[in-house]
């Protein structure tokens, strides 16, 4: 009876080992996408390649160990140590290649194919220990059942609990040390058949885990300010993204996901042009909505104004929102604009809170990342602006940041093309930000827009008259192209703006 309960404790050890590998795997595997998408950009692609590499290298694994025969208790637990130690320093690999080897993509490539690789040998080894005492057939299902929850399992704590609440520097430590979890299981269960010397490796390994998970912020932090010209005052991983903010001396520059999105030296540049032009075109200021914006600035424009009756602020991230209401530096930059009783803060999917909203709005402003992945995507195409559309007053407009006419010509005029497509009229426009180069911005409205009859405000530190007449003037070399509207079937604009920047930059 002994020898039938231990075999039965054998199983659900070994079992419950599968569960935890399958969640450390697929973080492993979300961990290089994620990463990947925030030093390099194009998350589809970079997802795409990460996951076709891994299932491949598994697929490969699972076919090599057919060769391992004999001593599988200890080459399971050797298996696990050397996961352990690649896929907890997986993140620190690949931060160090981008910030100092300056070679990313072979070392990407190297760890996913090692790590599905040795991943892929994992579940054959499982099962055939197993077929010792129990049938293949039970073998194979209740791996393959505790395999397939395990990955459910980590698809849904990873976004929710540990890239918000660890990083992915952390996050990678920590499932390291998963690894090494269920290598010290694997060895108390065959401990008289493997002996007492793996106890030393399990040690050494456990303690350099450690010290990794216990220094993750400070090497974070090292290889965040490799990448960043001044230091770096605000950091944080949301489950939104990545929010990334440094400063030195008076100048202040705020990255998400790696990609400039202000400087504090210019940025009057860009907002004024975004803002004073819609908020010119328009009778009426009573309600205004704001949809992204999160660092208040465009929101400090439109205070700028006295017959403003309610304020409107759409962020996904609370994270954006709290951090430049509250922190000294950064509130003072938008002139402490989220203290006015008119404005109001909601953290919300823009497509879900216009669907809710029974308003209309007298000035829309969209004040958005680039749109360089699907989630942005669709806040560019004609049925969200169709449905923006509805919610304007009947001498309403709306305007949007449409990327850089110069760098993405074709996703520019996109985006003018999309708004046109909903049956308003548009009208593009552009000016150079000495951060992001030449930038364009795309105006629609009910009623025609004639910018010579605009008289911005004389307090601007940019936006005159005579800059607003330049603004609507194309050189031939970004003049108006024949394109596609940005469609939810088609998200045409992704392929725009993608291959824009990669005439520039590769």
């Amino acid at each position: 009876m002994s020898n039938v309960i231990d075999s039965k404790s054998k199983e659900l050890a070994l079992l419950f080992g599968t569960f935890l590998i399958a969640i450390s795997g697929l973080v492993y595997q979300l961990i290089e996408g994620t990463l990947s998408s925030y030093l390099m950009g194009d998350s589809i692609y970079h997802f795409s390649l990460v996951i076709g590499l891994f299932m491949s290298s598994m697929g490969i694994g699972a076919w090599f160990s057919r060769y391992i025969k004999i001593n599988l208790e200890h080459a399971f637990v050797q298996l696990q140590l050397a996961i352990a130690l690649l896929g907890g320093f997986s993140a620190f690999i690949l931060f160090l290649a981008f910030a100092y080897i300056n070679n990313y993509d072979p070392f990407l490539y190297l760890l996913t194919i090692s790590l599905g690789s040795m991943l892929g040998v994992e579940i054959p080894l499982i099962i055939n220990i197993l077929k010792e005492n129990f049938s293949l057939q039970t073998n194979i299902s209740n791996v393959f059942t505790v395999d397939y929850i395990g990955a459910l399992f980590a698809s849904l704590l990873f976004p929710l609990v540990l890239v918000p609440q660890l990083g992915l520097m952390q996050t990678s430590f920590l499932f390291g040390l998963l690894n090494l979890f269920v290598a010290s299981i694997s060895w108390y269960i065959f401990r008289e058949l493997l002996g007492k010397k793996y106890l030393v490796y399990l040690f050494t390994i456990f303690v350099i885990l450690i010290l990794g998970f216990w220094q993750s912020s400070q090497l974070t932090s090292m290889m965040e300010n490799k990448l960043y010209k001044n230091n770096i005052i605000y950091s944080t991983q949301t489950p939104y993204q990545k929010i990334v903010i440094t400063a030195n001396s008076n100048r202040v520059q705020c990255y998400i996901n790696g990609a400039i999105q202000f400087d504090s030296i210019d940025e009057h540049r860009y907002h004024e042009s975004l803002v004073h032009p819609v908020m010119l075109s328009t009778p009426k200021h009573e309600n205004i909505l704001i949809i992204g914006g999160g660092d208040g600035m465009a929101l400090r424009e439109v205070l700028k104004y006295d017959d403003i009756s309610k304020i409107t602020l759409v962020d996904l991230d609370p994270a954006m929102t709290k951090i430049f209401k509250e922190h000294e530096t950064l509130s003072q930059l938008n002139e402490h604009a989220y203290d006015n009783p008119i404005v109001k803060v909601i953290n919300l999917d823009a497509w879900k809170f216009i669907e809710k909203s029974n308003l209309l709005y007298d000035v829309i402003i969209l004040d958005l990342p680039d749109p360089n992945n699907i989630s942005l995507s669709r806040l560019y195409s004609k049925t969200f602006y169709k449905v923006l559309t509805k919610h304007l007053s009947r001498s309403g407009a709306m305007v949007t940041q449409a990327t850089s006419p110069m760098f993405t010509t074709k996703a520019f005029w996109s985006v003018n093309e999309t708004m046109k497509s909903t049956g308003l009229n548009t009208k593009p426009y552009h000016t150079y930000v000495p951060s992001f180069g030449e930038w364009g911005f795309v105006m629609a409205s009910k009623l025609p827009i004639n910018f010579e009859k605009y008289e911005p405000r004389a307090d601007l530190k940019y936006l005159n008259k005579e800059v607003l007449k330049r603004m609507e003037i194309f050189e031939k070399d970004i003049a108006k192209l024949d394109v596609e509207a940005n469609k939810l079937s088609t998200h045409r604009l992704i392929k725009y703006y993608n291959e824009g920047w990669k005439i520039w930059y590769e």
